[in-house]
């Protein structure tokens, strides 16, 4: 069983490696350390109210999050599986932008990248637990009931979060979109494209934002990397 949590430095090399060209790499790493902040700002508010909890009271820590934290989030770990999370769409891309075109993923075959990047880190001798946060961050999280009743293709099995740290990864994803041209949506947005995936999918994402509420520095990223902000 690997044991590895990979460095910044050796998660930048993980990518150059299994990137088809340095147009993939692009899009799909920028995409990662853009999912990377919203995930720290997330866990350090997330963190403040776990802290705050005892001084302020649970019923005014309830008018910032549906849900008290019943812990303090690992950062770091949160981070590193943020960084690597997409890296298994390497592997369902269709055109790969070197002919210069935009970069563009195979849709009927996307749904698997989290698993293909498990895969792929567990080969690598990487963490179990860092290797879950591929599997496991797909929209609002896949299920075996979804898996058999949509025939998905994928083995049965539950596709979600195991830990608060996955939970947050898996929620950061949704507001930054790698389609051409990337962009990063609202919350509003966001449910609104949980809503095209079933009812099930919509509710879960309207529970995620009550428990994070929407990332406070969309538009400090928006400008950052010269993306747009999708409200509707």
């Amino acid at each position: 069983m690997g044991t590895m949590i990979p460095n910044f430095d050796e998660i930048d090399e993980l990518h150059r490696k299994y990137a088809p060209s340095q147009e993939a790499y692009e899009l799909v790493y920028r995409h990662c350390m853009i999912v990377a902040n919203i995930v720290r700002e997330l866990c350090r508010r997330q963190n403040n109210l776990f802290v705050q909890r005892c001084t302020l009271g649970e019923d005014m820590i309830r008018q910032y999050t549906t849900r008290i934290p019943p812990r303090l989030f690992n950062t770091d770990k949160a981070v590193v599986g943020a960084l690597l999370h997409d890296i298994g769409t390497y592997s369902v891309i269709d055109n790969d932008g070197s002919n210069g075109e935009p970069v563009s993923f195979d849709r009927d075959r996307y749904i698997l990248h989290g698993l293909a990047g498990y895969d792929l880190l567990k080969a690598e001798g990487v963490d179990e637990e860092i290797a879950e946060f591929c599997r496991n961050h797909t929209g609002v999280g896949i299920t075996k009931k979804m898996v058999e009743e949509q025939h998905l293709p994928l083995p049965p099995a539950n596709y979600t979060p195991k830990n608060l740290e996955q939970e947050v990864v898996m929620y950061a994803d949704n507001f930054n979109s790698k389609s051409f041209p990337p962009k990063f949506v609202t919350a509003a947005k966001a449910i609104k494209r949980c809503a095209k995936f079933g009812k099930e999918n919509e509710d879960r994402m309207r529970e995620l934002v009550g428990i994070y509420g929407e990332p406070k520095n969309l538009r400090e990223l928006a400008e950052k990397y010269g993306q747009e902000i999708v409200d509707a």
